[in-house]
């Protein structure tokens, strides 16, 4: 995802729009397909629609005559013209204009919608998008537009259109990477797009094979360097006893022209690095057309190739594995005459061809007009301001590369056994796994060495539109075969995905499943709140808990298994890292970020979580809480199997769901159940599992439950998950930062991430029955909750804490000092605590050190933290006996 921001204002004040715009790059809560969100301000035009805009409809109508073939919510064409006679809002008319522009630019963009904010005039724009660029550009101009309209200042847009297109056309996918991603997603195969360019990740983890066009990881540099090396090539492939044509590389002119009186004419000269058909000259006949060839060479490189010419059709032949896949007749470009048209006429109107376009964005390409073609044409006593007889055909050049506007004919079906060996032995000798080769011969259907004919040269990242998109002849799948290549029938191109959200829970879930998989002895890559890890190796400090991180989880070649924490945030401003999940598990949906990102009650916030569960493929498996309504209430959005879990046996809903058939996982209070259809077994004893401390830690029973659930939709042995669960500590080790014990001294220092109202909750209700002397509660909570929710975890601490020290987060998130701190205060004095009792320290690590040096053996101070290794370092000062009395006065 990419977030861009800019703001808008027309002269005088007539309209004001203030733009934020998000790009979502796979699943989102808007779309499952990649989409853009503008949220706009209409200001002063919030109640105006556009009836009510005198000359609106008529201009915009003028300006995109392409909107009366928008259906709209009519459901037929014309139905966005009749709602804007009817009277729209300028909000809608911007999603169809975007729309409308895109489609202009060349992308069959449909999908849109827009929705009023909970703020008068505040509107969301959600439309899809192709190429991202233009996504968001054409929102851009959309409002340029409609300020246009209403300042009588209309902005050029076929000029901006013309500047979009160029980028476009650069950051597209070219016909032959497109073929490969839609026949890699037709397999059900992943699609990671790394970068801008044209470099593919299909598949995940470890099932991972990177392509760069048709340029697979199986062949190595090497092999690509010796294949773009045109005498090297041929220098191999003689020793083998490829026919090739006889040829020598040179620096200088005149043993250029002595080494053609040698061979003798006709000769080739071209670039010995060149690709695209640039730069070479074909059936070069005396001394001054070899002259000025090798002029043109030295325009791209220093090193000019002249070969003996060999007499035939050109021939590309595609070989994919060992095999031939599809072989071309390939024409040069050329004009076919009508009597009145000069030839640069009739090349601008070729040119003009819906088929033809810029470099490899379509399956044929633009006529150049450069120096060869000038060359060829002199060479005939030809001029581009010659007419040609009506239907005569005027050959431009004698090379023959679609790259210089050449076209292809199938001939597959065409090629000799022989020839289908030797071509393929050709290309194994090279080491390419996918290779063009470029044959010269009378006749392909008869074999190069009994005709004369000769391997030209081997191109590595061979082009596979004309194969896909021939002039005439056979459609050939070479995008199937690469892909079938890369992942033979059977293969596996994904790795197990566990997805976790929830409002608490899901860090401590989240580590459990990892450990379980660990333990069995795979790798794992988790995204979480602490940063991105492979196995026990920190990859990536910090909150890791979105889409890139994800990604870089996926694209780890080590990874067996992915855990992926998904946080609220993550979700909203950017959507899925993955495309689907094996196991999409919810923890809970309690109060935390309302009043953030229009998510401002509980049911936003279980719409927001519900993609997690929604996104897992039709036979994984979603796990719910089912002791958690929000929870339940998503169950009709899910599409795949359910496990509920329940800390409670006689949970209403899963025996309901046991009765229909589903599984289920819950606790009696001393052991963990799992029901499947009525069969129940007992799994595991809580007390077995350290994290539970004995069954103190009621949430962390519940944590290990959903972790159970997740790992039995992986398929993973029930004496696995029981070796895993009974091994995962609730230390710094295993969980660090979740409630984690340090015994200093006969004091108990706990710090634990509880940050919101049920977090504080369990912990607090776990704390009390841990209570022997004292309870000192360092207490803060982040900026951006909400004042209600800061006063009632204050409110709580009072009733709990027998001493507290309130601090801050360092990243305020907004407010000023002081002012979370006030709130919390105010929530504490209305709890039973003594107000002499409360005391404020901002700063986390020294709020601690004071706690620390006012407890007694017996007591228990917990810190619920924001910064984990800041706290850890204190402790182990304290451990170390440096904290003095005297730096705490200090």
């Amino acid at each position: 995802m990419k977030e861009y921001h800019f703001f808008s204002k027309i002269q005088g004040g007539s309209i004001v729009i203030i733009v934020s715009s998000h790009a979502y790059q796979g699943k989102s809560i808007y779309s499952y397909k990649p989409v853009v969100k503008l949220t706009i301000d209409l200001g002063k035009y919030a109640d105006t629609p556009t009836k009510d805009i005198e000359g609106f409809n008529e201009t915009i109508q003028e300006l995109l005559p392409g909107l009366e073939k928008h259906c709209c919510c009519m459901g037929y064409e014309g139905g966005f013209i009749e709602r804007l006679k009817e009277g729209t809002y300028l909000a809608h008319v911007i999603e169809h204009i975007a729309l409308e522009l895109q489609v202009i630019l060349g992308y069959d963009i449909r999908f849109g919608k827009t929705r009023e904010t909970g703020e008068k005039g505040i509107y969301n724009i959600i439309y899809g998008y192709e190429n991202e660029y233009a996504g968001i550009e054409a929102g851009r101009l959309a409002f340029g537009i409609i300020e246009g309209i209403l300042a009588g200042e209309l902005p050029d847009i076929n000029k901006r259109l013309k500047e979009i297109r160029k980028i476009c056309i650069a950051t597209d996918f070219g016909v032959s990477t497109s073929a490969i991603v839609n026949e890699a997603q037709g397999k059900n195969i992943p699609v990671i797009r790394l970068g801008n360019g044209s470099i593919l990740q299909l598949g995940y983890g470890k099932y991972q094979k990177r392509i760069e066009a048709t340029l697979t990881e199986n062949s190595s540099c090497v092999s690509v360097d010796i294949a773009c090396n045109k005498e090297l090539t041929k220098s191999i492939l003689s020793e083998y006893g490829i026919p090739v044509p006889e040829g020598k590389v040179f620096k200088n002119e005149q043993e250029a022209l002595e080494y053609c009186e040698k061979i003798g004419y006709p000769v080739v000269v071209k670039p010995n690095y060149g690709s695209h058909g640039k730069g070479v000259s074909i059936n070069l006949r005396n001394p001054q057309e070899v002259l000025e060839a090798y002029k043109i060479v030295r325009e791209y490189e220093d090193t000019v190739l002249v070969e003996k010419y060999v007499k035939g059709s050109y021939y590309r032949v595609l070989v994919v594995g060992d095999e031939v896949v599809a072989a071309s007749h390939r024409i040069s470009a050329h004009v076919t005459g009508d009597g009145a048209s000069t030839l640069r006429e009739l090349i601008k109107r070729e040119n003009s061809n819906p088929m033809r376009g810029e470099g490899h964005e379509k399956p044929l390409t633009k006529i150049i007009i450069d120096k060869v073609v000038e060359q060829y044409l002199k060479k005939r006593n030809l001029y581009l301001e010659d007419i040609p007889s009506a239907g005569e055909i005027v050959y431009l050049r004698e090379n023959d590369n679609l790259s210089t506007g050449g076209v292809a004919i199938d001939v597959t079906d065409e090629v000799h056994d022989q020839n289908r060996k030797l071509i393929a032995q050709a290309a194994r000798i090279i080491g390419l796994d996918v290779a063009g080769v470029d044959i010269c011969a009378v006749d392909i259907s008869n074999p190069l060495t009994e005709t004369g004919g000769a391997v030209i040269e081997i191109n590595a990242a061979p082009g596979i539109r004309m194969h896909h998109y021939p002039y005439r002849g056979s459609s050939r799948n070479v995008a199937g075969a690469i892909v079938n290549m890369l992942f033979p029938e059977g293969s596996k191109s994904r790795i197990p995905i566990v997805s976790v959200t929830g409002t608490n829970g899901k860090t401590t879930t989240s580590r459990m499943i990892a450990h379980i998989i660990r333990h069995m002895g795979h790798t794992v890559g988790m995204a979480s709140t602490s940063g991105i890890y492979v196995n026990e190796e920190l990859i990536k400090h910090g909150d890791n808990t979105g889409p890139i991180s994800a990604r870089t989880v996926l694209m780890d070649r080590r990874v067996e298994y992915a855990v992926l924490e998904t946080a609220r945030g993550g979700l909203v401003n950017r959507g899925l890292g993955y495309d689907m999940a094996d196991v999409g598990i919810v923890t809970n949906i309690t109060e935390d970020h309302l009043g953030i990102d229009e998510i401002n009650t509980l049911e936003d916030l279980a719409y927001v979580k519900s993609l997690v569960a929604e996104a897992v493929r039709q036979n994984g498996y979603a796990v719910l809480n089912a002791d958690d309504q929000y929870c339940l209430n998503i169950r009709e959005r899910i599409k795949s199997n359910i496990i509920l879990f329940s800390l409670s046996a006689d949970n209403e809903e899963v025996k309901n769901h046991i009765l229909n058939g589903g599984i289920a996982i819950y606790s009696d209070g001393s052991c963990i159940f799992i029901n499947k259809g009525g069969v129940e077994l007992p799994f595991i004893e809580i007390k077995v599992i350290p994290a539970t401390m004995n069954g103190i830690l009621r949430h962390n029973i519940g944590n290990s439950m959903a972790a159970i659930a997740g790992a039995i939709g992986l398929g993973i042995p029930i004496e696995s998950i029981i070796a895993g669960l009974s091994t995962f500590k609730g230390d710094s080790d295993n969980n660090p930062g979740r409630f984690n014990i340090h015994d200093i001294n006969g004091i108990r220092v706990i710090l634990d991430y509880g940050h919101n109202i049920d977090g504080y909750r369990v912990v607090i209700d776990s704390l009390k029955q841990m209570k022997s002397g004292r309870l000192i509660g360092i207490i803060g909570v982040p900026g951006d909750r909400t004042d209600s929710s800061t006063i009632t975890i204050g409110n709580m601490c009072g009733n709990c804490f027998d001493r507290l020290y309130i601090k801050e987060d360092r990243d305020r998130r907004g407010r000023e000092s002081g002012e979370i701190a006030a709130l919390l205060e105010k929530g504490c004095r209305k709890g039973s605590i003594k107000p002499s009792e409360i005391f404020t320290e901002l700063a986390e690590e020294k709020a601690l050190e004071k706690a620390y040096l006012d407890a007694v053996p017996g007591d228990i101070v917990i810190v619920f933290f924001e910064e984990y290794q800041l706290l850890m370092d204190v402790i182990e000062r304290i451990k170390a006996g440096q904290l003095k009395n005297q730096q705490i006065i200090a």
